[in-house]
């Protein structure tokens, strides 16, 4: 069983989120590896140098309790738990915010880092986060 399905086959409830395993690298280091989701969604990327660290169980656990809040907030998890044999041979999001060890974002639709985070993050504090920003209080209609 890979290990997508394995993800996704312990927690059913982020199916209903979209997950994206690790984005490839490409040709030209120009490419922001967000660009697709600018103005549509807030990625939350999660780091970790391996699906079995503990960090990253914990963080997929509490992102899968909440995954209906995050949805309701155009929410898509990107998950990238490999780093490659150097840094130079990785992925796109890992040259670009270049996390050391486990790692989770919060991106904003502006495509700006909202929060980093060394440790996992809450699921609540992540959509307290979210509905503090103010493209967040436009989509309400509060401002």
């Amino acid at each position: 069983m890979t290990s997508r399905r394995r993800l996704i086959a312990a927690l059913p409830a982020l199916a209903l989120l979209p997950v994206v395993r690790g984005l490839p690298a490409r040709a030209q280091a120009d490419d922001d590896p967000l660009a697709p989701y600018l103005w549509t969604a807030r990625p939350v990327i999660v780091f970790a140098n391996t699906d079995r660290d503990p960090r990253f169980i914990r963080q997929m656990k509490e992102l899968d309790r909440v995954a209906a809040d995050l949805e309701e907030r155009d929410v898509v998890v990107i998950v990238d738990t490999e780093p490659g044999p150097s840094r130079y041979e990785t992925t796109d999001l890992r040259r670009k915010f270049r996390p050391h060890d486990f790692n989770v974002l919060v991106i904003g639709k502006d495509g700006e880092v909202k929060k980093r985070s060394p440790v996992p993050l809450g699921g609540d504090g992540i959509a307290r986060l979210i509905d503090r920003l103010p493209i967040r209080q436009q989509e309400l209609g509060r401002r």
